[in-house]
């Protein structure tokens, strides 16, 4: 892949309203939560802040926050630049969450793995809920 096509290709990579996390929101807004999305006060701009709850919420994808899935692994060209770059957003998100429970927050973090079938987003999404109402 010339280095224009590797750019063109980062390019679509998004932020937000990823897939994993408008299936997230959808589920949230149907049990009956409110939230409010990517609040720019807080830590790390969750990807949702249910305030009446105290939680915030990411949905976190497995490549670039460095899961331990077999999806997350690190590519085996130009493996030395990936693993700087996970491992200094591994530790962005780490300074970040411990603001976020320092300020009383209590944060979850969801993996876009986690939601990727049917039986484990299940299972994730019912979590999920329990952690938000815990």
């Amino acid at each position: 892949m010339t280095p224009a096509q590797r750019s063109e290709r980062m390019l679509r990579i998004r932020s937000r309203d990823t897939k994993p996390e408008m299936l997230v929101r959808r589920f949230l807004h149907g049990k009956g939560s409110r939230f409010r999305l990517h609040v720019r006060d807080l830590p790390d701009r969750p990807d949702l802040v249910l305030s009446k709850y105290g939680a915030v919420v990411f949905v976190e994808g497995y490549f670039w926050h460095g899961h331990s899935c077999q999806k997350g692994r690190i590519p085996g060209t130009n493996s030395v630049f990936w693993q700087s770059k996970v491992a200094v957003s591994q530790a962005r998100d780490k300074r970040n969450h411990c603001l976020l429970r320092r300020e009383g927050w209590r944060v979850i973090r969801i993996w876009e793995c986690q939601l990727a079938k049917n039986r484990t987003r299940n299972v994730a999404l019912a979590r999920l809920v329990s952690r938000i109402l815990a």
